[in-house]
Formats: structure tokens, C-alpha cells, sequence
């Protein structure tokens, strides 16, 4: 295998794309572009849950989903509306 000298011009020039890369990130985050629609993978991902543990809360009609062709789809919103109403205030004048 060949080997190849990498120089600190190339860490400089792969430091600049990473930080443009993450600050691409960042402000998709910050303004709302993130996915609509997540897939089962995704939300998996996203909440820590088993695949059974994500069909029940399909079952149950704790999440509600689309189905197009054989794939469900998660509203990203619905979900964090799910998250907001579920929340649990322990110990907070209430």
C-alpha cells in the first residue's frame, strides 16, 4: 500500500471543511430544517427503543404514523408532541 505524507496544510484545509460541515449542521438544526418525516430506524435512534417497544406505542396509538408502500413514517413534530405531553414535573410547586 502506498503511502501518502500528509502535511499540516491538509489538516488545516480538512479542519476548515469539518467546522463548515458541522456549522452547516447546526444551523439546519437552529432553523427548524431538520427531517419532517423520520423513518422507524430514525425514530428508533432518536427515542433509545427496541423495535417491539416502537411497534406498541404504533399498537397502543401512542405514536401515530403514515404507511406509504410498506414504509412507516413518523411526523418529527407529532413526536415531540408526544414527548411534551408525556413529561413527568417531579418536585415543582405543583
Amino acid at each position: 500500500m502506498p503511502t501518502s505524507i500528509i502535511t499540516t496544510d491538509d489538516l488545516r484545509e480538512f479542519k476548515m471543511e469539518l467546522l463548515d460541515d458541522i456549522k452547516n449542521l447546526l444551523s439546519k438544526q437552529a432553523s427548524g430544517k431538520i427531517k419532517k418525516y423520520l423513518k422507524s430506524s430514525e425514530v428508533m435512534d432518536l427515542l433509545q427503543v427496541s423495535p417491539g417497544t416502537l411497534q406498541n406505542l404504533r399498537i397502543n396509538g401512542t405514536l401515530p404514523y403514515t404507511k406509504v408502500g410498506g414504509i412507516i413514517y413518523y411526523d418529527a413534530e407529532e413526536i415531540q408532541k408526544v414527548m411534551d405531553a408525556n413529561r413527568v414535573h417531579h418536585g415543582l410547586n405543583s
